[in-house]
């Protein structure tokens, strides 16, 4: 969703510093962008619709010598893609700026209460309401006091920061769902979405919680609930390499969190095996906490409910407790039935997946244990959450999800294995195996030509079908979402076994068909299908184990050398992934900023 940055300094310029906040945050998707300058004549504002160089194209006469700032990268939700609509937006007098995340519910109401009394408004958005509510409400002489006022009267699921050029030595911030951090330097504090803004300047941040203002001045940072009692917040040292939110000579981010998925699949396992078992603390549980679960609820959206789908059948499969995996956004309307027992876990990449975060929020209301599978520190999901795991994974900035993915699978492994042993059905060769995954990566790609060959082949059809069984099945998955959203070619995922319940309708002379075949008890049923689809002209990309690859009757074979089959979606995963980024690529598209995407689903 939408970027926010703040900056309040002394001795450098607010400018500069909203910039590089920018231009890390393009991976959450944005289609028009703008900064806001406190000066004391007034507030300086410029903002463009397209890509960050056609705001930098519009920067020319501003007073780059400015201290204190606001930014933003906009995600139409209200209001087409236009200059007028892109944020910041001021009052009727230009003397306050906001820029704001996520949707407010009754803007149409206050818009209309606020043209009653006078108000002139520029834009189409929900946004625009804000500002001119502190106008009304006195921000022109305590804006502090006026965010209060106002937001009492908002509703929905926001962020947003003020800025007055009547106090230009300090930003207001108020969090309402919508993530917001703030990053804390020495005579200067940074305000953002999230810790990639301004990871280049400073690793200590506090996140605030829902329902914090914070008043950000060079010097200190004070937070309230919005009465204004003072809250206190941990601060936190953010342990990402700055270098891990660059490109490193890669042409895209996809492209280079692939390639570092052998290295961060070592952070995830790190510590968390010890010989023959999984070390369980190190998974955030107690082991009596474990032998407690009777079933396992997954909610999750997008990728991370690919790798719910790839824990549910690991965890029945090893630990024999039955799971069910739900989509989040079906799942919190869903009147859901959940048995004593049960533990509901919740995975998502951010930790600020708005659907999923209401899911763990019921869960809570209705007594049951929850448990986050997550790669962000300080997210809502972790502090919401009775349990959680990090991933590991360091910050991933395309929008298409590779080493996020794949290192929830790897935790969902963990926790099966650790889950199975509490079950009395330890399998300790599993465990010692999974430590040689990283490895089996790094062999993968350590020649992947024959993958880029393959992948531009598929890159000139206009359909694509994937299937598979069991785990085959919920990699198939994942590979047709990622080809579809960096690609933009249609395609599908069938359980191989449904072939004759429709699909083969569908196969004709050249239909391309990646099948997946990692589980040798079911390869002998995929390769009849394989021959079905054959037999009506389909041509057959075969992402296979190397030991199942004889006299196979594909026409394109990927052979994969595995540990395991219960082992083999991370690494099988990596060629889905590969064949969906160079089909990209070869056909010329934004693939880290694909259309209409978002990284982070923040708002319904």
């Amino acid at each position: 969703m939408c970027g926010i940055v703040g900056f309040v300094g002394v001795e450098h310029a607010a400018l500069p510093q909203l910039l590089d906040g920018l231009k890390r945050l393009e991976y959450r998707g944005y289609d028009s962008a703008g900064v806001a300058l406190a000066t004391p004549a007034g507030i300086a504002v410029r903002k463009a619709k397209g890509k960050l160089s056609a705001l930098e194209g519009t920067l020319g006469t501003l007073p780059v010598e400015a201290p204190c700032g606001i930014g933003h990268t906009r995600w139409a939700t209200h209001g087409r893609p236009t200059d007028e609509n892109a944020h910041p937006h001021l009052d009727c007098h230009g003397v306050i700026a906001t820029v704001h995340n996520g949707i407010i519910e009754n803007y149409q109401e206050l818009r209309q209460e606020l043209l009653d009394l006078g108000h002139r408004f520029a834009s189409d958005t929900d946004t625009e309401v804000i500002p001119h509510l502190l106008e009304e409400y006195g921000a022109n002489e305590d804006l502090v006091r006026a965010v209060r006022l106002a937001e009492k009267r908002l509703k929905g699921a926001y962020a947003f920061l003020a800025l007055s050029s009547r106090q230009p030595d300090q930003v207001v911030a108020v969090r309402r769902s919508s993530p917001l951090v703030v990053g804390l330097g020495s005579g200067e504090n940074y305000l953002a979405s999230d810790f990639s803004a301004f990871l280049a300047r400073t690793k200590r941040a506090m996140v605030l919680e829902n329902g914090d203002m914070a008043v950000v001045t060079p010097t200190a940072v004070e937070i309230t609930d919005l009465q204004g009692y003072p809250q206190s917040r941990d601060v936190l040292t953010i342990d990402w390499d700055v270098r891990q939110a660059e490109r490193g000579g890669y042409p895209h981010f996809m492209l280079k969190e692939i390639m570092e998925q052998p290295e961060v699949w070592g952070d995830c396992l790190l510590g968390r095996t010890d010989g023959d078992r999984v070390v369980v603390p190190e998974l955030g549980l107690a082991p009596e906490q474990l032998d407690g679960i009777r079933r396992v609820q997954v909610v999750a959206a997008g990728t991370a409910y690919h790798a719910g789908l790839i824990g549910k059948i690991l965890i029945e499969r090893l630990a024999r407790v039955p799971v069910t995996v739900d989509v989040a956004s079906e799942f919190r309307y869903s009147q859901p039935v959940l048995e004593a027992g049960t533990m509901v876990v919740a995975v998502s990449q951010s930790g600020e997946t708005a659907d999923t975060l209401a899911c763990v929020g019921l869960a809570k209301a209705l007594g049951y244990p929850t448990y986050a599978v997550t790669n962000v520190v300080g997210s809502t999901v972790t502090r919401e959450s009775a349990r959680v795991v990090y991933t590991h994974a360091g910050p991933e900035i395309a929008v298409a999800s590779t080493k996020a993915y794949t290192t929830q699978i790897l935790v969902l492994t963990l926790f099966a294995l650790a889950l199975a042993a509490a079950k009395g059905r330890p399998r300790p060769d599993l465990v010692r195996a999974i430590r040689r995954v990283p490895n089996l990566g790094a062999q993968l790609l350590a020649d992947v030509a024959g993958i880029q060959a393959m992948a531009k082949r598929l890159a000139e059809s206009r359909d694509i079908f994937y299937m598979g069984r069991g785990l085959d099945y919920a990699l198939a998955m994942e590979g047709q979402l990622k080809i579809k959203e960096i690609s933009y070619i249609h395609a599908e995922a069938y359980a191989a076994g449904e072939l004759k319940h429709g699909t083969l309708a569908l196969i004709e002379e050249g239909t391309p068909v990646v099948a997946i075949l990692t589980e040798p008890t079911l390869a002998e049923k995929t390769v009849s299908n394989i021959l079905e689809v054959k037999a009506r002209g389909a041509e057959v990309w075969a992402v296979v184990d190397r030991a199942l690859a004889r006299d196979l009757p594909a026409d394109h074979i990927i052979p994969l050398d595995l540990a395991e089959p219960e082992l083999a979606p991370a690494v099988a995963a990596m060629v889905l992934q590969l064949l969906a980024y160079w089909a990209a690529v070869s056909r010329g598209e934004d693939v880290d900023q694909p259309r209409n995407l978002a990284k982070s689903v923040t708002v319904e």
